[in-house]
């Protein structure tokens, strides 16, 4: 017992007592009889044991009540450790040392410690189930439904905190990539969009009004219909894309073929080449700004329908200029045609209407490379014919050459055609081999191609084989000239001997010469004459009389040093397969 306890009861007996003895003395005065005095002292003491009865009762009652409040603070301790996945915590006392209120003074602390981190936790909880919710709301789309979290008090443990965080980072990355995923096609929607003239602005807020530039990033939609309808909306635009680019490139084309076909000047042409540049791009290869618009495509069908019209008008010059190339390729490939009923014929199709121009067109463009596949075969021969005949050329300078009396006087230029004259003996030894290897080409050519190679409408083979008759003719009557010579020399020396030393008449050698070797070399400088006696000769081998427009067409060929018959020209040699030329005497 304490102290302030032994003196308290000390004053409340001695306060008894006192009053027990005024009680007496009271009793004495009044005269109370024993029986009465006992009978108030017994009611005295029933008094207090009810005042004790009922201040134990209190006292245990207190008592009940602070046990269950400590047996409650145990279980909500026990519930908040398992909730927050404590286990065990430092300040919690024993649980059987101590009085009631020591325990529930030891425990009050940690309860109070153990709310405050519930509170902490349960915010954390609810802002990572808040962001959770949220970002899975934009993915399904459904952000107008979003409902407050519900957080389980039961496990705000560390564990399930770093799951929460791990789902919250996973729905971050899928968040990241679909807006990423969504930014990507704005960005090209916003490029197809530029390309085809088509508004951007209209365009992407059809899809969802959030994809507009105005708005923020993270504020996009980014769920599974938003990006279904962007997808949708930039495969349509890609087709789109696809067809007017092969529009435009088909309209392109016809554009360029026409500005060839009517040799359409470059300024013209520049005017679109914001056109022609893609007639061979790739659908990914075209992004500038309004390359495929309607506006464009509509501006290259007027122009090719302006040109198409125009075409009609300009069919007759583009139609000759077809025909002009053709005939300069037969021209250099030493291949006749009549020039004249050709042109006439292409003018009366024209005029007649039953033939489409790009069909006409189209012909003669075949044509043309028939004819160049026809001239690359014969060039190969045509390049030894042109050999031959400049070869027999310098065969017919070098014997006027040597028919000079004064080739070796100390002249101007001599050694210059001493030199010359070398080469020529070089090249004229050459002529037998280069004429048996031209024979067997064109043999070779005509067997391959079943018909006769022809230099200017007259048979190659021919011109060669009357070249080699007169080469020997001419060889023969060289022999007979030396013969002669020797035969006249011998008789001079023989009269020398007989009367003596005279002076002998001077000798009509090189008149001689000449009849025999042909006409004379300014004669023949040219080939003009000797083509027109190719032609009209050949006219008379057919049995026919030449017409004056061949006579007309034979004078206007240009001129070419033509063989003599000493060095026979490509005329010449083909003159003699239809009959003999009266300039060339008749050799016995």
């Amino acid at each position: 017992m304490t102290a302030v306890a032994a003196q308290s009861l000390l004053l409340g007996d001695t306060s008894c007592g006192s009053l027990l003895e005024q009680l007496q003395q009271i009793w004495d005065e009044v005269g109370t009889s024993d029986e009465e005095r006992d009978k108030m002292l017994l009611q005295l003491e029933q008094d207090c044991l009810d005042v004790y009865k009922r201040k134990v009762d209190q006292a245990m009652e207190s008592r009940t009540h602070l046990l269950q409040t400590l047996a409650d603070c145990k279980v909500e301790l026990a519930r908040l450790q398992s909730a927050l996945g404590e286990k065990t915590y430092a300040g919690i006392p024993d649980k059987t040392s101590g009085t009631i209120k020591e325990q529930l003074a030891a425990i009050a602390p940690v309860l109070e410690n153990l709310w405050a981190q519930k509170e902490e936790k349960t915010k954390e909880f609810l802002d990572v189930q808040s962001q959770i919710q949220k970002i899975s709301s934009e993915i399904s789309g459904n952000t107008d439904q979003l409902e407050h979290p519900i957080v389980d008090e039961t496990d705000l443990s560390l564990k399930k905190l770093e799951e929460f965080h791990a789902q919250l980072q996973e729905l971050q990355k899928e968040k990241s990539e679909r807006l990423h995923k969504v930014l990507e096609f704005v960005s090209t929607v916003h490029d197809l969009c530029a390309v085809l003239g088509m508004d951007f602005f209209s365009t992407v807020t059809e899809v969802h009004p959030s994809l507009d530039d105005t708005t923020g990033v993270q504020s996009k939609s980014i769920s599974n219909g938003t990006l279904l309808r962007l997808a949708k909306t930039v495969l349509a635009l890609k087709e789109d894309k696809k067809q007017r680019l092969q529009k435009l490139q088909e309209l392109a084309t016809q554009l360029t073929d026409l500005w060839n076909l009517m040799d359409t000047p470059d300024d013209e042409r520049s005017l679109f080449d914001h056109v022609t540049c893609n007639i061979s791009a790739s659908v990914d290869e075209v992004t500038i700004p309004g390359a495929l618009t309607l506006d464009v495509i509509e501006q290259v069908e007027v122009e090719v329908e302006r040109l198409d019209r125009l075409k009609f008008s300009k069919m007759k010059e583009i139609a000759f200029k077809r025909q002009a190339e053709l005939e300069e390729i037969f021209a250099l490939a030493h291949i006749e045609i009549d020039t004249e009923a050709a042109r006439e014929k292409i003018l009366s199709l024209i005029d007649s209407g039953n033939i489409e121009p790009t069909e006409l067109l189209a012909d003669m463009d075949h044509q043309i490379l028939k004819a160049k596949e026809e001239a690359l075969s014969r060039k190969e021969i045509l390049d030894k014919v042109e050999k031959w005949m400049s070869a027999c050329e310098e065969e017919s300078w070098l014997e006027d050459y040597n028919r000079d009396d004064n080739r070796y006087n100390a002249s101007r230029g001599a050694h210059l055609n001493l030199k010359r004259a070398e080469k020529a003996r070089i090249l004229v030894n050459k002529i037998p081999a280069l004429v048996e290897v031209l024979i067997n080409k064109t043999r070779a050519w005509e067997e391959e191609r079943g018909t006769t190679f022809t230099y200017d409408g007259v048979p190659l083979l021919a011109m060669l084989d009357e070249y080699m008759m007169l080469r020997q003719d001419r060889e023969e009557e060289k022999k007979r000239l030396r013969d002669q010579k020797r035969f006249h020399e011998q008789m001079n020396k023989e009269q020398e001997g007989m009367f003596g030393s005279t002076p002998s008449p001077a000798r009509p050698l090189n008149s001689t010469k000449k009849a025999v070797g042909g006409p004379h070399p300014r004669a023949a400088n040219g080939n003009g004459s000797a083509n027109r006696r190719l032609s009209l000769n050949s006219s008379l081998q057919n049995g026919s009389r030449p017409t004056a427009k061949e006579v007309r067409r034979e004078s206007a060929r240009p001129a070419a040093v033509p063989l003599n018959f000493v060095a026979i020209s490509k005329d010449d040699a083909c003159s003699h397969i239809s009959g003999s030329d009266p300039t060339i005497p008749s050799t016995p």
